[in-house]
């Protein structure tokens, strides 16, 4: 099943129309006008920890992709039409018969589907960095903290594990850069890689060599500068390991500090900067912001961190760092690796329709074996206006 899901082809599917169609100011939903329609979902992975698994977490991303929910179609006649169509087993039969690898076709519309990493995949595990990398997937990754977790600086003798990352993640690795996703509508732009939190720049020597960074606002002028550019039918999405600042200062703040006695907030300034710069000098549509570090879990046993801010702007703040993001499916431990019995593997899953952010929701897939089933749905964010252009 793996190897299908990574090499997998590129398709198209053509609709026919009746040689004489009669005009229709609002038709129903039907086979050929939602097959023309396109959903992106975006999964987005927070600070992993060393927990992850290539075939696992590919089970699940497939998933993900083509699962679609008919208790949630706001649409009356939406659902009819699926119900009548026999929508559940047809489109279950074309995932397993053509495992597309970057959008899955249903009765309602393209699926495109997309993977956010906000980095911390472990103490510099290259092996782990390795193992994403070679999934044959959309995605955009940015590195954190514990990805340069012993490396100061640069090696001039050898490459370290910094390089050796950064490396085999080649372009999907978005620090200061934009990465345009044309089928999708979509430019993911990436934050300072490397991020601790805070006003103090972490790694500052790796950042200045690779980057010529030396300070937050050179920083905040090369975030915004990677977003200049952007084709002016996609929306951009900023990819960060940290937030930014002026989320709030509490300890369960979405950025908040919950490790010291009355809190603080320990977003990025240069972050906060360049999307403010570029609210005021540019047309750039910004519909989300998607970082980790700061875990749902919050230190000392007080309690769960807000994980989703809608600014009053309407910009979404999303953290999906979601700490330890594997259990096993008897939820008594925290797996690091892959199980035979079974694992519940967390993600965060953005759904953008017709360019709006329609839904989010912290999603777990149960994975046994090549078996895969939603275990819990938790929604985070859903839009009024979820599917009623289709009406």
């Amino acid at each position: 099943m793996l190897s299908a899901f990574l090499h997998a082809p590129t398709l198209s599917f053509l609709c026919s129309s009746s040689s004489s169609p009669q005009p229709q100011p609002k038709p129903r939903p039907c086979f050929s006008s939602m097959a023309s329609s396109s959903l992106v979902r975006i999964a987005v992975v927070g600070d992993v920890h060393d927990d992850w698994n290539l075939e696992d977490d590919a089970n699940a991303l497939q998933f993900l992709k083509c699962h679609m929910d008919l208790k949630n179609l706001s649409d009356k006649r939406l659902r009819g039409n699926a119900a009548g169509f026999g929508a559940l087993h047809r489109q279950r039969y074309l995932n397993n018969l053509l495992h597309p690898s970057s959008f899955c076709f249903s009765p309602f519309f393209l699926v495109h589907m997309l993977l956010l990493h906000s980095g911390d995949f472990g103490n510099e595990n290259l092996e782990l960095v390795q193992d994403v990398a070679a999934l044959n997937f959309p995605k955009a990754v940015i590195l954190g903290n514990h990805d340069s977790w012993s490396t100061q600086q640069f090696s001039s003798k050898k490459k370290d594990r910094v390089q050796l990352q950064l490396e085999c993640l080649g372009q999907e690795h978005v620090g200061y850069k934009r990465l345009d996703f044309p089928l999708l509508k979509l430019s993911i732009v990436g934050g300072r890689p490397f991020s601790c939190g805070g006003q103090q720049i972490f790694r500052k020597r790796l950042l200045s060599a690779r980057y010529g960074i030396q300070g937050m606002e050179g920083s905040a002028k090369r975030i915004y500068e990677a977003a200049l550019g952007t084709p002016e039918d996609h929306l951009v999405i900023l990819l960060a390991h940290n937030g930014p600042t002026g989320l709030g200062s509490e300890l369960n703040d979405i950025c908040g500090k919950d490790w010291v006695f009355g809190g603080g907030d320990h977003g990025d300034p240069d972050l906060a900067q360049a999307i403010s710069h570029l609210k005021e000098t540019t047309n750039v549509s910004i519909p989300l912001v998607v970082f980790g570090h700061m875990h749902k879990e919050l230190a000392h046993g007080n309690g769960l961190r807000k994980m989703i801010v809608v600014g009053t702007d309407d910009i979404i703040y999303l953290n999906g760092a979601i700490v330890p993001r594997v259990k096993r499916s008897t939820n008594e431990t925290s797996l690091h690796a892959s199980n035979s019995d079974g694992t519940y593997r967390a993600f965060t899953l953005v759904e953008i329709l017709n360019g709006q952010v329609n839904k989010i929701s912290e999603s777990w897939v149960s994975v046994v074996g090549n078996e895969t089933t939603l275990e819990e749905e938790h929604i985070l964010f859903k839009s009024d206006s979820l599917l009623s252009d289709w009406c």
